[in-house]
């Protein structure tokens, strides 16, 4: 066997940076938990003694977190006077929780995910799936702290704006379903912005609906969302002016099914839009590290969570344009077009 030697180190580089990677996950949402980014964000360079004052922290635990940080490229670092702090960007990615690339939850999100490894491995040996509800709650709050800066960027001001006549609707008053809702950001979100429409929101997990609707209640708009414990395949109401499924149709079991019972529940002239991770129909087009972080979230969470329902088609997080137009269609749907895009998400316009 010949080796090549840059070669081999230039895995060894690669492998080295994710084995750092994993620990750093763990110490980001430390931080996070300990409000350490946003006292340094606030409070302007600090050694680690005076971070620590300021958080309640213990002095030598901060000074190791701050130095893995440091050698992270997350925190800044002036060996002039000792002292670390966030440059603007790090700030806004990592204390800015209004930010739209606010971080700390997708690592949030990503750890929750890992602590199923065992029983994981177990189903890749089975076949068997697991379902949502089976993980750590901390992946409920995660997912919705990761997904939220994105919807709150871009939903109002540029998906439903790109779809058909549906923001007139809406500001008019409209009936709008939004399906597999979690802990409702995007529910919340709508009702926000279109005062005169009526809102529900429908999702599986009991646990994440009762959340939703004490968050509509803390946001003022718990008397016009309607949130409920239901699956997408038989969620009540009929004559819907706009459903939508948010970052979920590819964990569904029968998506197919789904799209079956989107159909029956709209009005003749309403919109399905379906918002879906970024992905390029071919494999190859989705190796990159987007799509690593998708396939990698796909292999932990959607397609286990597919597999553990009936069908189980398992989509998986990359499916990609012409399988999402082909399950779409199977529903009874007869146009089906990506209206707009992010570097994350793909947002499609389904109509009757």
């Amino acid at each position: 066997m010949a080796i090549n030697q840059d070669k081999l180190h230039e895995f060894l580089g690669k492998a080295i940076v994710d084995f750092g990677a994993t620990f750093n996950a763990a110490l980001i949402r430390i931080g996070d938990k300990l409000g350490l980014y946003k006292a340094l964000a606030s409070g302007g360079p600090q050694t680690p003694a005076e971070l620590a004052k300021r958080t309640g922290t213990a002095e030598r635990y901060v000074r190791e977190w701050l130095s893995a940080q440091a050698a992270g490229g997350y925190v800044t670092y002036d060996s002039s006077n000792g002292r670390f702090h966030l440059s603007e960007e790090q700030a806004f990615a990592m204390a800015d929780e209004s930010s739209p690339v606010f971080l700390p939850g997708a690592f949030q999100c990503a750890l929750a995910a890992v602590k199923a490894e065992e029983k994981l491995t177990e189903r890749f040996k089975t076949g068997q799936g697991m379902g949502w509800h089976e993980h750590h709650p901390e992946l409920f709050v995660g997912t919705e702290r990761f997904f939220r800066p994105g919807y709150a960027a871009n939903l109002i001001s540029a998906w439903i704006p790109a779809l058909t006549g549906v923001d007139a609707k809406l500001k008019n008053g409209a009936r709008v379903a939004d399906v597999g809702c979690g802990l409702g950001a995007s529910t919340i979100l709508m009702a926000k912005s279109y005062p005169r429409s009526e809102f529900v929101g429908f999702d599986y997990h009991d646990k994440s609906i009762e959340t939703a609707k004490q968050r509509a209640k803390d946001a003022g708009v718990g008397d016009r969302i309607r949130f409920e414990v239901a699956k997408a395949k038989d969620y009540p109401g009929k004559d819907y002016d706009f459903v939508t499924f948010f970052d979920c149709l590819h964990d569904m079991g029968d998506p197919a099914g789904a799209s079956t019972h989107v159909r029956s529940t709209l009005k003749k002239d309403g919109t399905w839009m379906i918002v879906e991770p970024f992905a390029g129909d071919k494999l190859e087009d989705n190796l990159n590290p987007i799509g690593r972080a998708f396939y990698g979230a796909s292999a932990l969470i959607c397609t286990p969570a597919s597999l553990s329902q009936e069908v189980g088609l398992a989509l998986g997080a990359q499916a990609g344009e012409k399988r999402l137009r082909e399950v779409v269609t199977s529903g009874g749907f007869s146009q089906f077009r990506r209206a707009t895009q992010t570097p994350f998400n793909l947002i499609f316009e389904a109509r009757p």
